[in-house]
């Protein structure tokens, strides 16, 4: 195993054009921005159909429509009709993101339990405030898991960047094999796999903040745990 592009300090010069750091902040922000647009678009819907029950087919189908798409060919297609440019890319990630979030927004939603929503509608609460202050922070663990799964799919894919001349760790895998530098495939297939697992890391602990103790199950382990202990 040949480590000596990753290894080599030059390659980790913040300044230098073509720098790890800045591939890895290109990939960074196309992950980003698909994220961020999908969400968007996604949470909405998901939320809606998940509330209403009505749309079910759409968000049913939509994993499957997510897991079979070809994000490669899909971004040749946009390149053909929109031309090159981080457009095209962000259309065939954010493509991608909808998917996951979509299902998993409608998911978390049909599965709550309808005794708790029915004990918030006789407090009371107008239709958003169950909605905003019951069902969707009960549908979290369950959102959060989508949009993990989600998140995982575009740091791999958005290396098709580099594909129609835009700049990511992508660089490293298309340039590599165009000169035969293994070296450096290696480093950006090293790169991307452990941005990957940091950027889980990282929403697993964004998941265990904003998810309340009681969802999670951490209010019941320190109860065995004290229990325990005693």
């Amino acid at each position: 195993m040949n480590l000596s592009y990753l290894l080599d300090p030059a390659h980790w010069n913040l300044t230098a054009p073509g720098s790890l750091p800045q591939l890895l902040l290109s990939h960074l922000g196309y992950v980003a921005l698909a994220l961020l647009i999908g969400t968007v678009i996604a949470l909405p819907v998901g939320l809606y159909i998940g509330h209403t029950g009505r749309g079910s087919f759409i968000a049913i189908n939509a994993g499957n429509a997510g897991r079979s798409l070809p994000t490669l060919g899909l971004l040749m297609l946009m390149v053909t009709l929109l031309g090159l440019g981080l457009t095209p890319v962000l259309i065939a990630l954010t493509v991608l993101v909808i998917p996951p979030i979509l299902t998993s927004a409608y998911a978390g939603m049909r599965t709550l339990d309808q005794q708790v929503i029915d004990a918030a509608r006789g407090m009371g609460m107008r239709p958003w405030q169950v909605l905003t202050r019951v069902e969707f922070p009960m549908a979290l663990p369950v959102l959060m898991s989508g949009f993990r799964n989600a998140a995982l799919q575009v740091v791999a894919t958005a290396t098709v960047a580099a594909a129609v001349g835009l700049n990511g760790l992508g660089r490293l895998l298309i340039d590599g094999l165009a000169v035969n530098d293994y070296s450096r495939v290696l480093a950006g297939a090293i790169v991307v796999a452990v941005l990957a697992i940091a950027l889980d890391l990282f929403f697993a602990l964004v998941q265990r903040w904003i998810v309340s103790p009681g969802l999670s199950g951490r209010v019941r382990a320190r109860a065995r745990a004290r229990r325990a202990t005693t």
